[in-house]
């Protein structure tokens, strides 16, 4: 038995040396999306602040899936020490509501460490639109149920349950019309094949600047700095709204705390550093950090929103 308690006491020792001395090998922080994008670009502008504090390279590998599903799968059965991290994501949230079966649990199977940013989404108009603001859209959509097209990308993305949300909240009747990306959502305003559309701000925050497209509401609960002027669709006509794009950080579950609590701490020093708040700021992105038991509490939340969506407006699960 004293053979026993000292092997315990001897492997939990190791084990709290080990955390402590984390990082002693470059990280690898795998990102479910394609290079280029705002999740993308923020994944690296806070790698490269955390490599430089931590001393170690934090190599950023992307994964693009369906879902988010190949690389979430790969950090969920990675070793949980620490050098396997995911970008964990509003769309994995979506994915867990939307598929009947998912090679991992999205909430179990992680340790999480923190949230990072949130990003706006906007529901906007063509510039010669009728609809001034969110209030006529909606008047306009009640006068005619079903004769206005609301376009998002992709069946069951974050931006079409946005948009069954506000139709829900709003009562409204929209026919929705799915596209494969937010240039083709954007073309089709422009046809009059939609006459609007719902998705996130920062890749079309520089054409509602120059005027390409007009913004009638933001979704978070508070306006957006970068758009100050922009009301809140629950400040413009629709009550108790809220939904917010967000990414994070999180590994396979059961990392030691020591090391989930070293990477917190870096993360709030990368997001909270000046010139990455400034970049921050140019992709329409607020930081957005959390504890880790903060982000699961979170992520159950953003869980349960999308499946009452999903139930409400009778999506089929996939």
């Amino acid at each position: 038995m004293k053979r026993m308690l000292c092997a315990l006491t001897l492997m939990l020792l190791t084990a709290a040396a080990a955390a402590q001395a984390f990082p002693t090998k470059p990280l690898r922080l795998l990102v479910p999306f394609a290079p280029g994008g705002v999740g993308d670009i923020t994944a690296r502008l806070v790698a490269q602040k955390m490599t430089e504090s931590m001393g170690q390279q934090i190599i950023i590998d992307n994964r693009p899936s369906a879902g988010g599903i190949v690389a979430t799968e790969l950090v969920a059965k990675a070793a949980p020490d620490g050098y396997t991290l995911l970008l964990l994501n509003n769309t994995n949230a979506v994915s867990a509501a939307m598929f009947r079966k998912l090679p991992y649990d999205t909430v179990k199977d992680f340790s999480m460490v923190s949230t990072l940013g949130a990003f706006s989404l906007v529901i906007f108009v063509g510039p010669d639109s009728s609809a001034k603001t969110l209030k006529d859209l909606i008047a306009q959509a009640k006068a005619s149920p079903g004769r206005l097209n609301i376009g998002t990308i992709n069946i069951g993305s974050t931006q079409h349950l946005t948009a069954e949300l506000f139709k829900s909240m709003a009562g409204v009747d929209m026919v929705h019309v799915p596209f494969n990306a937010t240039g083709a959502v954007v073309a089709g305003l422009r046809s009059k094949t939609v006459q609007v559309a719902v998705d996130f701000l920062p890749p079309v925050l520089g054409q509602i600047k120059s005027g390409a497209v007009r913004a009638l509401a933001v979704t978070p609960r508070n306006r957006f700095a970068v758009l100050p002027d922009i009301p809140t669709v629950a400040e413009a006509g629709v009550p108790g709204f809220e939904v917010v794009g967000w990414n994070g950080i999180a590994g396979p579950a059961k990392m030691p705390r020591a090391v989930v609590d070293r990477l917190n701490r870096e993360l709030r020093l990368a997001v909270s550093a000046a010139d990455v708040k400034s970049r921050f700021d140019d992709l329409g992105v607020q930081p957005n950090l959390r504890s880790p038991e903060e982000m699961r509490e979170f992520v159950i939340a953003e869980i349960a929103k999308y499946n009452a969506v999903i139930d409400k407006a009778r999506i089929p699960r996939q």
